[in-house]
């Protein structure tokens, strides 16, 4: 089983490059304070990367 990240958004999209829209919608979030769980793998952590400054991580247990 693969370690699990949940990933709140923090920070509007507004104002912000067409490539950090879409990821935080791959990510199935769009609206602040949102949460997603994620199982971590290379994708994911890329993508989570990319859009570090919106977002809010904690690990799951």
């Amino acid at each position: 089983m693969l370690p699990k990240v949940k990933i709140t958004q923090v920070r509007s999209t507004i104002n912000r490059p067409k490539d950090q829209k879409a990821t935080i919608a791959a990510l199935g979030l769009g609206k602040m304070n949102r949460t997603v769980e994620k199982e971590v793998n290379p994708q994911i952590l890329g993508m989570i990367k990319k859009v570090s400054h919106l977002v809010k991580l904690e690990e799951v247990q």
